[in-house]
């Protein structure tokens, strides 16, 4: 990096960059474990039983050690190819209108600040709005080392029980909403698009966007005619740059859907795996008559909904790619 010319060519010193981020996030807590380790060797040397106040000092850098050790022990269930990369994260609501709009809405609110308190960035792509509130479908890009190994967890259908605030005689409503998350992948990925295979609509944007956005035809529907799959983007400033972020994820998407394909060829996948579709599935989210968010995949639960609708993930995906480990 501190080569002359490396910033020349904006696009490859990026994508260095990102690697280096990306091997830092793997190097750095292995080598900060080792330092403590050593420090604590060395602190017991040099303490009795005696040096009480010294002895607690010990204790706090082995509980710290611990914490680094679980930590590791967690990041090597992200070892799946892509598991390092950033993510692209759609939602989408199901029946029921206004409610699942809402409902969207909150998930939007829930990923986001998962996101933002791992320090990721995000990035809205897409979105349409709800007519009353919340929204249809949106979705986002979230950058951050292991962000595709983390939200993977989170894909299926998630189902939410409460009183709506929506219903003047305050009824218990149901609604549902899936989650599809597909990684960011980089360019010299092996996904060949053939442009007679695509075909390419232009249209004028809908949701709130920046200057041109709702005054121009500048958003962009790509669909892949052999296999049917879609991508769209509208949030960013000009038809080119939302047609390039379309490919992005329209590649992305093609990515995914060749590995599903070898992985069910190969595997023909388990008898309990079930197919993300309504009806199956992966969280309820009950905020009446009583408070409970549970996993379906994993049996694991908590009572603190409030929680977990604020971002707090972290235990619900640990006891996924635990689970999923362990098939």
């Amino acid at each position: 990096m501190s080569r002359e010319g490396f910033w020349d060519n904006s696009e490859a010193s990026t994508k260095i960059v990102k690697e280096l981020k990306n091997l830092k996030a793997t190097v750095e807590p292995w080598e900060l474990a080792h330092q403590k380790y050593q420090e604590a060797l060395e602190f017991t040397g040099l303490i009795s039983q005696e040096e009480q106040s010294l002895l607690l000092d010990l204790k706090r850098n082995v509980d710290g050690l611990t914490q680094i050790i679980d930590q590791l022990e967690f990041q090597v269930l992200l070892g799946g190819p892509l598991d390092k990369n950033s993510a692209i994260l759609s939602i989408n609501s199901g029946a029921g209108g206004t409610e699942s709009c809402d409902w969207a809405g909150m998930l939007l609110r829930m990923y986001s600040r998962f996101a933002q308190a791992r320090g990721w960035s995000v990035k809205t792509i897409d979105l349409l709005e709800g007519e009353e509130a919340g929204f249809k479908n949106v979705t986002l890009l979230i950058e951050g080392a292991y962000a595709y190994g983390y939200l993977k967890a989170e894909r299926g259908v998630h189902r939410l029980v409460r009183i709506s605030p929506f219903d003047a005689n305050k009824r218990r409503h149901t609604s549902f909403a899936s989650v599809d998350v597909i990684p960011e992948i980089e360019e010299d990925l092996d996904v060949k698009i053939e442009e007679s295979d695509l075909k390419i609509d232009v249209y004028r944007s809908k949701g709130a966007g920046g200057q041109s956005v709702n005054t121009t035809d500048s958003a962009v529907r790509i669909t892949h005619l052999p296999t049917g799959i879609i991508a769209q983007c509208q949030n960013e400033r000009s038809q080119y740059q939302n047609k390039q972020t379309a490919l992005k994820i329209l590649k992305a998407r093609l990515y995914e859907a060749q590995a599903a394909q070898k992985e069910e060829e190969l595997k023909k996948q388990d008898a309990d795996k079930k197919r993300i579709e309504w009806g199956s599935q992966i969280r309820s989210y009950v905020l009446h008559p009583y408070n409970l968010v549970k996993d379906h995949r994993t049996e694991f639960e908590t009572g603190d909904s409030q929680k977990v609708l604020d971002g707090g993930l972290d235990q619900f995906i640990e006891a996924y790619l635990k689970f999923s480990a362990q098939k």
